[in-house]
């Protein structure tokens, strides 16, 4: 079995800056690293990055001494007073940052909406060799993955596709048969974690163990194998589990370190059950 890159998501290890996390991505055996240019909340922090700043330079410093590569970079929103142009400072810098993929919440309840701006972001974002993709979550307007799906072909844009995360899938009830019969094309990266197999039945629990406590790979009940089945083998696994309690008495370089393990753990017995 050829193994499969995995990089470090910043949500796992949100108290770094992101030169730190580029150096706990090294030192803990990643290949790649995930950075949150843009903060995902208005309570969590700001890492004045984008743009000709002192931790810009930092953390492009910290990429070259390591050898890390930026797989993506977080996170734009599509809401219904979007100015798509905007955004390009960020896109600019997640370039030179070496980033892949971009990730997008859509957050517009008029679906044909989100669909022209997220075709709108992807011609900004073409000429940086950037790819917007969407992360259906079960609390923004694009739920789930057949939602998802819809948005991006109503997009039309070849730099685009869909970004799957194993608690977002379950939570929504997605299915493993609907991911197997989408383009394959779309996919990039699988983001990666596991959760209590109970669905919270209230949006602030979801929210809570989304953001906050997940569970180590392999010892949750997500369907992880199904998941991993249903899209192409070779996808890089970008390792997105925050688990606060957890961080109250482990380091970062120690949480890193574990998932990792536990993660290719999971692929090694995924694969022996194929």
């Amino acid at each position: 079995m050829s193994r499969r890159k995995l990089s470090l998501s910043a949500l796992t290890v949100l108290e770094l800056t992101p030169p730190q996390m580029v150096e706990c991505a090294a030192r803990a055996g990643y290949d790649f690293v995930g950075l949150r240019l843009l903060p995902a909340t208005d309570t969590e922090v700001r890492h004045e990055i984008v743009g000709a700043t002192r931790l810009k330079r930092e953390t492009l410093a910290a990429l070259r001494d390591t050898g890390i590569g930026v797989l993506d970079a977080e996170i734009l929103r599509l809401k219904p007073d979007t100015d798509v142009a905007a955004y390009e400072p960020m896109l600019a810098t997640a370039a030179e940052l070496g980033a892949r993929y971009v990730l997008v919440a859509g957050n517009d309840p008029d679906e044909s909406r989100t669909a022209a701006r997220l075709a709108a972001l992807c011609d900004l974002a073409q000429p940086y060799g950037l790819s917007p993709s969407l992360e259906p979550m079960p609390w923004t307007d694009a739920k789930d993955i057949v939602q998802g799906a819809r948005i991006v072909r109503a997009a039309g844009r070849a730099n685009t596709g869909l970004i799957v995360d194993p608690i977002h899938f379950d939570r929504a009830g997605s299915s493993t048969v609907a991911l197997a019969d989408l383009p394959r094309e779309w996919f990039g990266y699988l983001q990666f974690c596991d959760a209590p197999a109970e669905r919270p039945t209230d949006l602030d629990t979801l929210l809570y163990q989304a953001r906050a406590e997940r569970m180590i790979p392999g010892e949750g009940g997500l369907d992880l194998t199904g998941i991993l089945r249903a899209l192409p083998e070779d996808l890089p696994l970008s390792i997105e589990t925050p688990m606060n309690q957890w961080a109250r008495s482990a380091d970062a370089l120690t949480r890193a370190t574990r998932l990792r393990e536990a993660t290719l753990a999971v692929l090694e017995a995924a694969h022996a059950k194929e």
